[in-house]
């Protein structure tokens, strides 16, 4: 009897904890079209980087040292390439340029790295005014990231992300300073 009564009130506490602490709907990750067509006009241009999510804090060790990254989107060579060129400044005031080039892959929602093939970037829309959400995936690894064409969104913007990236089982979070 004891355990019936125990159970009814978990099972009640779990009810009203998650119509209080409910994640956002996983439809909300609205996969951006990679198409030759109209892909990649509106990713083209300018975008800081914001804000990085995972499930370890191993997987985002890469930007412990990024004050802030400015990255500039082109079309490539060929109709299926996008040039990303980057310029990250580093917590001491340094400045690393970076490129790299991305390839479009017919019939897939994924972005191949040229030199990683094990690495794929997937684009997600944003609710946020000027945002796009990446993932990016390799071997032993996977991270959500933040960019938005303002170097401060909205501080809505970032809980959003926190919010959903946490609900996807992502543990660590990362704020690029910003400073520099």
């Amino acid at each position: 009897m004891f355990y019936q009564i125990w159970a009814t009130l978990l099972y009640l506490y779990g009810i009203l904890l998650n119509s209080i602490y409910q994640c956002p709907e996983f439809s909300q990750l609205t996969t951006q079209e990679v198409d030759g067509k109209e892909f990649p006009e509106p990713h083209l241009g300018q975008w800081y980087f914001i804000a990085g999510a995972a499930p370890t804090k191993e997987e985002l060790a890469t930007f412990d040292t990024v004050d802030n990254i400015v990255f500039n989107m082109a079309t490539g060579s060929a109709p299926t390439q996008l040039q990303l060129r980057a310029t990250i400044r580093t917590k001491n005031g340094l400045c690393v340029p970076r490129k790299w080039v991305y390839h479009l892959t017919e019939g897939s929602t994924y972005l191949r790295t040229e030199g990683r093939p094990d690495m794929k970037t997937k684009l997600f829309s944003s609710s946020c005014p000027g945002g796009i959400m990446l993932k990016e995936s390799g071997q032993g690894y996977q991270r959500f990231l933040l960019y938005n064409r303002s170097p401060h969104p909205p501080e809505k913007c970032v809980e959003e992300f926190q919010s959903l990236t946490s609900c996807l089982d992502s543990k660590a979070f990362l704020l690029t300073p910003r400073n520099q």
